[in-house]
């Protein structure tokens, strides 16, 4: 009998081919069963899954059975995003707390309710006694989001009441990570940047006055500086970070898991798993990558023809990471425009004449006009594309010289509110457990004992 010692590496190898080859279904199959691919049907309309008071996103109306393309509009607790933004803005204020309270509470606070609740947010920005050491230093990661969701399923262990899934205790956990998640990604970021690129390790404490935006912004930087219009900048972009309706992968994900009845720290956790995925929270960073490749390649930033040349390698993935995608541009709702990436291109610019960015703004303001005919020309379509509100999040992110380390941890340091709402309004209604369907397509087979399995490879003596 021939022996021949095999690698680990070649059975992974074979268990790779293996495993690919069992798990191919023909594409053909789900148009048979009528599958809803993405829970979203051949028009881009999501498969109705629930029913929810908290965010709206609405970019079509039914005409006579025809869907019409509308521009996009998000609203919050029946309010328009845009009219929120201005009436902060218009009165001079941060506006993400007060969106913190209407998302969860239902209703905008008056004066002395902000007031109140900007109270408690300080006292809970704090993180128990030890908690970094014992949880972050000792177990520094590459990756913030890794960092994150370790830690939030840390805090559990340091919460008496952890499982207690009453309303009252969920809404104290949730205020709780709302205010700890700037602390847990600023400082989860710091220990990155000591244990991986040898920088000095600073850790500045929270101040009770700043507002969330502003205490990111201090935590962040060695010498605690920033502008007002910076601050406003990243207050802006966790406003529209905030919620997006409960079918986004990450605020599903936490209705599915909140379903079972599972903690607070499982829910948020399996949100962040969700969203540090490149295809949902990573979008920006990839967004600023394939603009940074762009400059390299395009000589003449000014040239329609050249940007239009770089953007068509792109789709013939021949350009950047020959994925085939524009990133930025398109998304699974909006057609005609995102109201988050139109408010956000106003203050953008605004930033980018303080910050001498004038012309990287131009550059994305012709790929933003340029990208949606390139991928007309090339792309059987079933509705328009336009810009997403990561398209300029990540150039207001890098004008603010925040890392990409840290770019998708603050969607999350804005979207757990929208997590948050949604978990109460799942255990509120006391909904089912969430068990969608699948179909088995596989031929029924007898079960081969094991002396009349036939095996064509050579006998393995032992693994190396």
């Amino acid at each position: 009998m021939n022996e021949k010692k095999r690698t680990r590496e070649t059975l992974i190898s074979e268990y790779t081919m293996l495993a690919e080859k069992c798990s191919k279904i023909d594409p053909e199959l789900y148009s048979k069963y009528e599958v809803k691919r993405g829970l979203r049907d051949i028009s881009g309309r999501g498969v109705l899954a629930g029913l929810t008071e908290i965010g709206e996103v609405h970019a079509y109306i039914i005409d006579e059975g025809e869907t019409i393309p509308t521009p996009g509009r998000l609203i919050y607790r029946g309010m328009d995003i845009y009219d929120i933004v201005n009436g902060f803005i218009s009165e001079d204020r941060f506006g993400f707390e007060e969106t913190v309270y209407l998302l969860m509470m239902g209703k905008l606070p008056d004066e002395d309710e902000l007031k109140e609740f900007n109270d408690l947010l300080s006292l809970y920005r704090k993180l128990p006694k030890s908690f970094f050491e014992d949880s972050v230093m000792r177990l520094p990661s590459n990756d913030v989001m890794n960092i994150l969701s370790r830690s939030v399923l840390s805090l559990y262990c340091y919460d008496k009441r952890a499982d207690d899934i009453s309303t009252k205790n969920v809404i104290r956990q949730c205020l709780q990570l709302i205010a700890q998640m700037p602390l847990l990604a600023v400082y989860g970021y710091q220990v990155l940047k000591h244990y991986y690129q040898d920088k000095s390790l600073v850790i500045h404490a929270p101040k009770p006055e700043y507002s969330t935006a502003e205490n990111i912004l201090h935590l962040l930087r060695p010498d605690s500086a920033f502008t007002r219009l910076e601050a406003i900048l990243l207050d802006l972009a966790l406003v529209l970070h905030a919620e997006h309706g409960g079918g986004n992968n990450s605020t599903f994900a936490n209705h599915v898991i909140t379903s079972t009845g599972t903690d607070t720290y499982s829910a948020m956790a399996s949100s962040l798993c969700s969203l540090k995925g490149p295809r949902h929270g990573g979008a920006n960073i990839k967004v600023v990558q394939m603009f940074e490749d762009m400059k390299r390649k395009v000589k003449d930033w000014e040239s329609d023809e050249q940007i239009r040349e770089y953007l068509t390698k792109i789709m013939n993935r021949e350009a950047f990471d020959r994925s085939g995608l524009i990133y930025g541009v398109g998304h699974a709702v909006y057609s005609i425009s995102d109201p988050r990436a139109v408010i956000f291109k106003g203050y953008a610019q605004q930033l980018a004449r303080e910050k001498g960015f004038e012309q990287e703004f131009s550059l994305y303001e012709r790929v933003e006009r340029l990208a949606p005919q390139v991928i007309a020309e090339r792309r059987k379509m079933y509705k328009g594309v336009s810009i997403n509100v990561d398209f300029y999040s990540g150039l207001v992110y890098s004008m603010l010289n925040i890392p990409e380390e840290l770019y998708t941890p603050l969607f999350a340091i804005s979207r757990i509110v929208g997590w948050s709402a949604h978990r109460i309004e799942e255990l509120v209604n006391n909904g089912k457990i969430i068990r969608p369907a699948y179909k088995s397509i596989a031929q029924h087979r007898d079960y081969v004992p094991m002396s009349q399995r036939t095996n064509k490879k050579e006998n393995v003596s032992s693994v190396s």
